[in-house]
């Protein structure tokens, strides 16, 4: 078994209510795209990583996780909702001692908020971040609950799950974990959040 969560990063969505010309997570932040950076972000904690995404965007995801950590799922599969996706990446790290759902339309979820949530899985069932008293991403999921993730279906995701057992909301100074990519305004938004950004980030602890 792994010693570590495993970050699920949940790339299959249409994204449906961004009406630029392509996709929302190919759309450029920074060096990256959007997917690119919510998948650095992720590899800096130094977690594990696996993302879930469909055949037009595996290339885009390969290009920063190894083509090993891609699980890709049919468009048809994944129109069945985000609860095939995450059961889909649960699935293949079934050895994990818990996962953290990450939306990979979350690209400013920094690295020490996943450490924080994945921390609070040693004594939690269910952990969240939250910023401001304001429940975000990502959510995160022990080992004992592998059989209800792995049978999640519909657009749903994980919420029964999350209402069903005590859930940690673990306090974080990151506002990105309040902050999705819908609309050109969000992203109009984040691209201003991430030119503000010092250029030295302090490294993570692992």
């Amino acid at each position: 078994m792994q010693s570590r969560p495993t970050v699920v990063v949940l790339a299959a969505g249409k994204g449906s209510r961004f009406k630029g010309s392509a996709h929302k997570l190919e759309q450029s932040l920074g060096d990256l795209s959007v997917l690119g950076r919510t998948l650095r972000n992720a590899i800096e904690s130094h977690l594990p990583v696996v993302v879930v995404t469909t055949p037009m965007l595996a290339g885009l995801a390969a290009q920063v996780v190894a083509a090993r950590d891609v699980v890709v799922v049919p468009p048809e599969q994944a129109a069945l909702g985000m609860g095939h996706s995450i059961a889909a990446g649960v699935g293949a790290r079934a050895d994990a001692p818990g996962w953290l759902l990450l939306p990979g339309d979350m690209p400013m979820v920094r690295p020490a908020t996943m450490l924080a949530v994945a921390a609070a899985l040693q004594q939690h069932p269910v952990a969240y971040a939250q910023y401001l008293g304001r429940r975000g991403h990502p959510v995160g999921f022990a080992s004992e609950l592998f059989s209800e993730l792995l049978m999640l279906r519909g657009d749903e995701g994980a919420r029964r799950i999350v209402a069903r057992y005590p859930a940690l909301g673990v306090d974080v100074e990151d506002p990105g974990v309040l902050l999705d990519l819908d609309t050109e305004a969000d992203l109009a938004a984040m691209r201003a959040l991430r030119a503000a950004e010092p250029t030295s980030v302090p490294p993570v602890p692992r």
